[in-house]
């Protein structure tokens, strides 16, 4: 796959379709690989008329690692209460989106961001209305402090420590096991197919330290509500409503607070995108960049 330079970072991306056509840009999420974005969705938004675009984040898969910052002790925070010192934010993430887009000679797009990757996604259409044509949020949060919190073993899955004995039959188990711990009861993935996309991830590019740096800048951004009100670009916010990681109240109120948004909650969804789901995402995005033109 190629990369660009892009916000001063190297970030590795796919690209499909035809160049011609209305582009759709795919933000992942925390610690997610490009490949977490199907190629069948990819391929459904293609065979619908659209470019269609995913990409490593920074400190993620194949693009720039940032280890010459420290690890964040987000423990430490999350028991004391102390301020989280971030390396980098989800602003500068944004920002490293339209670096994405200007290399890849991009004036607008369509925005489309999954959990960590729905709020890079809120503050591309925030900061850079210009480039937006439309934003779809996908299972995200405001980050208000009052939502409710994931439940208690969705929280374990996300912040519980790496296994003691680190060889690579034993994180592929725990990767699979964090991801069963977040699927939708209603669309249970292929066991096969679940092993196989881990294995790649872990094959392609395990970096844990990235990990903990982009935890901490979406644990350091703070309430994105007056923010989230100044978005002009057409909005739909998709979210499952069986959701443990962030509760489906967070999807709600990401839609309350944009002007004009369309929330959809889709039931036996939870935390992740499954694949029978696939024409389902794809009718949705079409249908809000027909509308946003």
């Amino acid at each position: 796959m190629p990369q660009v330079c892009a916000n001063g970072l190297q970030l590795e991306y796919e690209s499909f379709g035809a160049g011609s056509d209305p582009a759709i840009l795919l933000i992942m999420g925390l610690g997610a690989q490009l490949g977490r974005w199907n190629v069948e969705l990819c391929e459904a938004l293609v065979a619908r008329g659209f470019r269609v675009i995913r990409f490593d984040n920074r400190d993620c898969g194949l693009s720039s690692k940032l280890d010459e910052s420290a690890v964040p002790d987000i423990g430490r925070t999350l028991r004391s209460g102390a301020p989280l010192d971030a390396p980098y934010t989800l602003e500068d993430m944004a920002a490293d989106c339209i670096g994405l887009l200007d290399a890849l000679g991009i004036e607008r797009a369509h925005i489309v961001g999954a959990s960590m990757g729905g709020a890079i996604a809120q503050i591309v259409a925030a900061r850079y209305p210009q480039r937006t044509l439309s934003l779809t949020s996908i299972m995200s949060t405001s980050s208000h402090p009052d939502l409710p919190p994931p439940t208690s073993e969705a929280a374990r899955a996300l912040f519980a420590p790496l296994p003691p004995t680190r060889d690579r039959e034993a994180l592929i188990e725990d990767a699979i096991s964090r991801q069963l711990a977040v699927a939708s009861p209603e669309y249970p993935s292929c066991p096969q197919r679940l092993r196989e996309r881990f294995t790649e991830e872990h094959e392609r590019g395990f970096h844990p330290r990235g990990v903990a740096r982009q935890l901490a800048a979406f644990l350091a951004c703070g309430d994105r509500r007056a923010l989230l009100a100044t978005i002009t670009a057409p909005t739909l916010v998709l979210h499952g409503a069986d959701d443990p990681l962030i509760p489906v109240a967070c999807g709600r109120d990401v839609a309350a607070h944009i002007p004009g948004a369309e929330l959809r909650v889709i039931e036996g969804m939870a935390h992740d995108l499954p694949l029978a789901l696939t024409d389902v995402f794809a009718d949705a995005i079409v249908a809000l960049a027909s509308r946003a033109g």
